[in-house]
């Protein structure tokens, strides 16, 4: 694989990570929630979620997903029923004293979240399926190495860029936060986020 190839594949996933997206999106909206601890934690999670698409598409697991109905409709409905939770979850929750405090919460929680979030999305695995093969030549040495490399530098560039946004949009949710009237109404925008996700994941086809 030469150099070229790289800069061309670091390249490429920078714009499509910078793109206005679902995960960006709710990268940005945690920031401004909860703060910038939570929003960086979740989107860690979410890009460590690349590493089991990755290897699905390294080991041709991702294929099942992309042959079988049953087997793509099962991860996808498994996410929708998990963001409708978080959404749900979320509002039950609701309180100002909560917002305020929400820097405090558990990474361990808020890591796994953004993990399982990203690993319950069929698409991911698809795009996945069809973008990091293109970099490796068919009849290249040890593919499926190769392929998991890209996906390790597709996570990191992922996890740099998501934690700039959370870091500065947790900024602007610090400022709001300090005006306890505009601070109530954010859990109902995180809730929308989640319940917005899962709509889209829900009409996701193949």
């Amino acid at each position: 694989m030469t150099l070229s190839t790289l800069l061309y594949f670091l390249g490429a996933s920078i714009a499509l990570t910078i793109a206005p997206g679902p995960d960006n999106i709710f990268v940005l909206t945690q920031g401004i929630s909860r703060g910038r601890k939570p929003a960086i934690i979740t989107a860690l999670g979410m890009c460590s979620g690349v590493s089991v698409h990755t290897t699905a598409a390294a080991f041709g697991l991702s294929a099942l997903l992309y042959s079988s109905v049953i087997a793509f409709n099962a991860v996808k409905f498994a996410g929708v029923a998990y963001l409708l939770y978080l959404a749900c979850k979320t509002l039950k929750e609701r309180t100002p004293i909560r917002l305020q405090a929400a820097d405090d919460g558990a990474p361990a929680a808020l890591f796994r979240r953004g993990f399982i979030m990203n690993v319950l999305n069929p698409k991911v695995t698809m795009f996945f399926l069809a973008f990091l093969p293109q970099f490796v030549a068919p009849d290249s040495k040890h593919v499926p190495l190769r392929i998991l490399m890209l996906g390790g530098i597709f996570m990191v560039q992922g996890a740099i860029i998501f934690s700039i946004i959370g870091y500065f949009s947790g900024a602007i949710g610090s400022l709001l936060l300090t005006r306890p009237r505009i601070a109530k109404y954010f859990d109902w925008l995180t809730a929308g986020v989640f319940f917005s996700l899962a709509v889209r994941l829900a009409l996701a086809e193949r």
